[in-house]
C-alpha cells in the first residue's frame, strides 16, 4: 500500500478537513496504535528522513521534492503499519508526513493547525530541522507545552488524560560546530537577557521555561548529509551514502522504535477505531477557534465527559420523589451536583483551561435544576390545591348534616387541616395554608351561625316526639312529661325574649347542648350515619 492522506486543507488552506479515502483502512485496526510524525520546514528533508526510517525507496515511499503531486498537501500517512512488541503488545505504528511549514500561500494559522494535530496524534514527534534552531522554531513550540502543561502532569499522576508525543530534536547537515546537538538544543532553550522587559522576548523565555516541563519527555538528535549531491539522494542506494550518515540514521531508527509507545487517551491505548474518532475530536477543536489553542482542545475534549456528568446529575434529580420542601429540593441539589463535579474532576482533560469547562458543567447543571425546580412548583401547586379542594368538599359536607353536630364538625376540620398540614409539601404551601385557613374559617362562622337555629328546630321536633312516643307508644308519664317541658321550655322563652338568639346565652340551652352533643356524636356513635 502506498501513502495517502488523512487530513487535507480546505479551499482557502485555513482550516483542516477529513480525507475518507484512508481512514476505513485505519479503522480496521484492532491492535493499539502508535504514531511517529515527522515535522518541519518546508523543503526540510521530511519525506525523505521518513522513507529512510522505513527502509523504503524515494519511488516505494513517500513522495519527495519535485515527485510529489501538488494535491498532496496536509497530513500524509503511510498505509502500511509496521507491527511492533512493545511492552509484550503487538503495535501497529504508522509513519506520518506533514506538509512543511512557511511555505508560499499559506497562512500561519495554517502551519500552527497542521503543527498542532501532529503533535496531538503522534507517539514520538520528530520535529526536523535542515541547520539549526531558529527562534521561530521555539515559539512554535508554544503549543506543545501548553500541552504538556495541561495534560502531561495529570498522566504522571495517573489521572485520564492523553500523553503528549515524545519530542526528538532531529539535526540535519553539519552545523553544529563542533557541539553535541543536546548543547546545541540546552544553548537555544537558555533565557535570553532582557534588560529593556520587551514582552515578546519575555513571552519567548516563559516558553523556554516550560520546555523544561517536558524533561525526559524529549530527546535530541544530529544525524550528517547524506550525500553533497543532495537533488540525485532517491537514486542512491545505501552504499553510495556516506558511511557516517548510513550508521547514525541506523541508531536514530533504533532510538524511534525504543522510544515509540502506543497513543494513550484516557487511561487506555487506542484501536483504530478509537484512533480516528481521536482524530476527528481533534479537528474540531483546532477548527473551532480563529487560532488553535489549548483552551479549544480541552472544550473539544470535555464535550462528552461534561455530558456524561450532566447526565449523571439529571439522573440522580429524576429520582426524586416531587414535590419536596424547598429545602429537601436544595439538600438534594447539592449531593447531585457534588457527585457530578467529583466524577468530572476525575475524569476531565486539562489543568488549567479545564476551568471553562468547570464552569460550562456548573451553568448547565443550573438550567437543569431550574427546571426540576419548576417541576416541583408545578407538583406542589397541583397536590395542595387537590387537598384544598377536598377539604373545601368535606366541609360543604358537614354544613348539611342531618343532625346538627359540632364535635362531629370539629372533628372533621381538625382531620382535615392535619391531613393538609402533612401531605401538602413544596413552595405552594405557604399559599394554600393562607387560602386553607381562610376557607375553614369562614366554614365554621357559617356552621356555627346555622348550627343553633338547626339545633332548636330538632329539639323542638325531639320533644313533641317525645310526647307521641311517651303517651301512645311506651305509655310512662314521666317521658311524655319531659318531653312537654321541653317543648314548653323552647317555645315560651323565645316568645317571653323575642328572639331564639337570647336562648343561646341560658345555662339550661348550654345543658340541653351538651347533653344533644353526647347523644348525637362520639367517636363510637355517629347518629348522623
Amino acid at each position: 500500500m502506498t501513502d495517502f492522506p488523512i487530513v487535507e486543507p480546505d479551499p482557502g488552506h485555513t482550516k483542516l478537513r477529513l480525507s475518507e479515502e484512508g481512514l476505513e483502512a485505519i479503522e480496521r485496526i484492532t491492535n493499539p496504535i502508535a504514531s511517529v510524525a515527522v515535522i518541519g520546514p518546508y523543503r526540510s528533508g521530511k519525506s525523505f528522513l521518513l522513507n529512510q526510517l522505513l527502509s523504503l525507496s524515494c519511488y516505494e515511499g513517500f513522495g519527495v521534492g519535485h515527485m510529489r503531486d501538488t494535491k498532496t498537501k496536509g497530513i500524509w500517512i503511510w498505509g502500511t503499519p509496521i507491527d511492533l512488541e512493545i511492552d509484550g503488545v503487538k503495535t501497529s505504528v504508522f509513519y506520518i508526513d506533514t506538509e512543511g511549514f512557511e511555505s508560499i500561500g499559506k497562512s500561519n494559522v495554517y502551519d500552527d493547525r497542521i503543527f498542532a494535530l501532529a503533535t496531538v496524534i503522534s507517539s514520538v514527534l520528530i520535529y526536523n530541522l535542515p541547520e539549526t534552531i531558529r527562534e521561530a522554531d521555539i515559539s512554535r513550540l508554544s503549543f506543545a507545552v501548553e500541552l504538556a502543561e495541561e495534560f502531561y502532569g495529570r498522566v504522571k499522576g495517573q489521572d485520564v488524560a492523553f500523553e503528549p508525543a515524545k519530542l526528538l530534536w532531529l539535526i540535519q547537515r553539519d552545523f553544529l560546530q563542533g557541539k553535541s546537538v543536546q548543547q546545541m538544543v540546552d544553548e537555544a532553550l537558555r533565557q535570553v537577557p532582557n534588560t529593556d522587559r520587551d514582552k515578546n522576548i519575555d513571552m519567548i523565555n516563559q516558553i523556554r521555561d516550560s520546555l523544561a516541563i517536558m524533561g525526559d519527555n524529549s530527546t535530541a538528535f544530529s544525524l550528517p548529509q547524506p550525500h553533497l549531491q543532495r537533488t540525485k539522494l532517491c537514486d542512491l542506494k545505501d552504499g553510495d551514502l556516506d558511511p557516517s550518515y548510513v550508521k547514525k540514521r541506523d541508531k536514530l531508527k533504533e532510538l524511534v522504535s525504543s522510544i515509540i509507545r502506543p497513543k494513550i487517551v484516557q487511561g487506555k491505548s487506542l484501536n483504530g477505531k478509537e484512533f480516528v474518532a481521536f482524530l476527528k475530536q481533534i479537528l474540531e477543536a483546532l477548527n473551532k477557534g480563529e487560532i488553535p489553542s489549548t483552551g479549544s482542545l480541552v472544550e473539544i475534549f470535555n464535550k462528552d465527559i461534561l455530558e456524561r456528568c450532566l447526565k449523571l446529575y439529571s439522573e440522580k434529580m429524576a429520582t426524586l420523589d416531587l414535590p419536596l420542601t424547598e429545602e429537601s429540593l436544595q439538600s438534594s441539589h447539592v449531593r447531585a451536583r457534588g457527585e457530578a463535579m467529583h466524577a468530572f474532576d476525575q475524569q476531565h482533560f486539562g489543568r488549567h483551561h479545564a476551568k471553562k469547562s468547570v464552569t460550562q458543567l456548573d451553568e448547565e447543571i443550573d438550567k437543569v435544576f431550574k427546571n426540576v425546580v419548576l417541576q416541583n412548583e408545578y407538583k406542589s401547586s397541583k397536590l395542595c390545591e387537590a387537598l384544598y379542594t377536598k377539604c373545601e368538599d368535606i366541609m360543604d359536607q358537614l354544613q348539611v348534616l342531618k343532625l346538627p353536630s359540632m364535635a362531629k364538625f370539629n372533628a372533621g376540620l381538625e382531620k382535615c387541616n392535619h391531613t393538609f398540614e402533612h401531605d401538602c409539601v413544596g413552595p405552594s404551601k405557604v399559599n394554600y395554608e393562607g387560602r386553607m385557613k381562610k376557607m375553614l374559617g369562614k366554614s365554621k362562622s357559617l356552621f356555627i351561625k346555622e348550627y343553633n337555629h338547626r339545633l332548636f328546630n330538632w329539639l323542638v321536633t325531639f320533644s313533641l316526639v317525645t310526647v307521641v312516643i311517651g303517651r301512645f307508644i311506651i305509655k310512662f308519664i314521666l317521658i311524655e312529661i319531659a318531653g312537654w317541658l321541653l317543648f314548653i321550655f323552647l317555645e315560651t322563652y323565645t316568645r317571653l325574649f323575642w328572639s331564639a338568639e337570647s336562648l343561646y346565652y341560658n345555662p339550661v340551652w348550654h345543658f340541653i347542648v351538651t347533653s344533644w352533643e353526647t347523644l348525637v356524636y362520639s367517636p363510637i356513635l355517629d347518629l348522623d350515619r
